[in-house]
């Protein structure tokens, strides 16, 4: 089972139909929507200020979340998939986003809805990438446009496809 952790007077609020691996860890100031999935050994740290995660988002393994005290917070929306061992610390990422592979997406930075950050990137703090963007690189940079309908497309589809390898921890 999680470990869930309050603090601060906060409990973590889980939505409907989510998974949450037996070593991950939600502390704090962290409400979850629907359908969602956090992985093994990921972290999502609401100690200091407030991570707010959307329906159907897929948290995956070994990564950490985490904010500035008093200053930023995490603002996930729907249908974003958040890749092994990424880093976010308060940043907002809008709906149907792809943040890539040991990504890191520093405060205040913000990923628009439907872009991709490409795996390794690193996004410096206050960078505003804007929708449907294709971002990648250390420090990362813009490198492209993509379909949007593209982008939906494949977020939705690994959406549904971490719903459908969560189902299989039931077991």
């Amino acid at each position: 089972m999680a470990l869930i952790i309050p603090v601060r007077g906060f409990t973590p609020k889980i939505g409907k139909d989510c998974f949450l691996a037996q070593n991950a860890t939600v502390i704090g100031d962290v409400t979850m929507g629907d359908g969602c999935s956090v992985w093994f050994n990921t972290v999502l740290r609401g100690d200091v200020n407030t991570i707010t995660i959307g329906d159907r988002v897929n948290i995956q393994d070994g990564s950490v979340l985490h904010t500035l005290y008093q200053k930023s917070t995490i603002e996930i929306g729907n249908d974003v998939s958040v890749g092994h061992n990424v880093t976010i610390h308060g940043a907002k990422i809008h709906d149907f986003a792809l943040i890539g592979m040991g990504a890191v997406v520093m405060d205040d930075a913000e990923v628009g809805e439907g872009a991709i950050v490409a795996a390794g990137s690193v996004v410096l703090s206050r960078t505003k990438i804007g929708a449907n963007e294709l971002w990648g690189g250390a420090p990362a940079k813009f490198i492209k446009m993509v379909d949007p309908a593209q982008a939906r497309e494949i977020n939705v589809k690994i959406a549904k496809n971490y719903l459908m390898y969560s189902k299989w921890y039931e077991e």
